[in-house]
């Protein structure tokens, strides 16, 4: 049983339940979005991402978030998942991600994308 994210209650009264392609999914956007220092117990755990969509535009600041955002994937979900590409963009106000990668249960490729508001 996977417990569906954001948390929420089915038809029947009960935990709504996710299959395991979308707990995954539902993890990583959990990464993603999560600050560093916002989970009191894992104070590291989370990729910054939020943070990194104030600051100035550039190609450099471009890199940097994806290696970022890459590296807080393998670390927290390197054991279900193997990233292949991350792409980020800021458009009109909107952060968009593109994660594109392989389950280690049954490999299959995959691609999730979000947005967030900023």
């Amino acid at each position: 049983m996977n417990v569906d994210f954001p948390f929420g209650i089915d038809e029947r009264g009960r935990t709504a339940e996710t299959s395991d392609a979308d707990h995954v999914r539902d993890l990583i956007e959990q990464v993603l979005f999560t600050t560093p220092g916002e989970r009191v117990n894992r104070p590291t755990f989370g990729s910054g991402l939020l943070q990194l969509a104030f600051a100035p535009n550039s190609e450099a600041l471009a890199a940097a978030t994806q290696l970022t955002v890459q590296g807080a994937l393998q670390q927290w979900l390197g054991d279900r998942i193997e990233v292949e590409l991350v792409q980020v963009s800021c458009r009109e106000s909107v952060l968009e991600v593109e994660v594109q990668y392989v389950t280690r249960r049954r490999p299959e490729r995959r691609t999730a994308r979000f947005s967030r508001p900023i």
